[in-house]
């Protein structure tokens, strides 16, 4: 299976596009593995019109991030912490 994935992405991607996409699995390979996924799935079904350059890549690559950004959000609990000073007043 790997070898058909590593087939089909060299049809797709131009030189600069593999690259780049080998250098972002090493970073981050959730994303890649979702990148190579996408352009494997468009890839059989016909959508991609040639060979994906690094800037193609890139547009993909911000589509992705958009669609799997995780929202951040902070909560702060309080609590009420006894005063210390009434320790000392007798």
């Amino acid at each position: 299976e790997a070898e058909i994935r590593n087939t089909i992405l060299a049809q797709v991607l131009d030189q600069a596009a593999r690259a780049r996409l080998s250098n972002l699995a090493l970073v981050k390979p959730d994303k890649a593995k979702a990148v190579e996924n996408y352009l494997i799935q468009m890839a059989r079904f016909g959508q991609l019109p040639g060979k994906i350059s690094e800037q193609g890549l890139i547009e993909i690559l911000e589509k992705v991030s958009q669609q799997t950004e995780k929202k951040t959000t902070v909560k702060f609990n309080r609590r009420k912490v006894l005063d210390s000073d009434e320790e000392d007043d007798y």
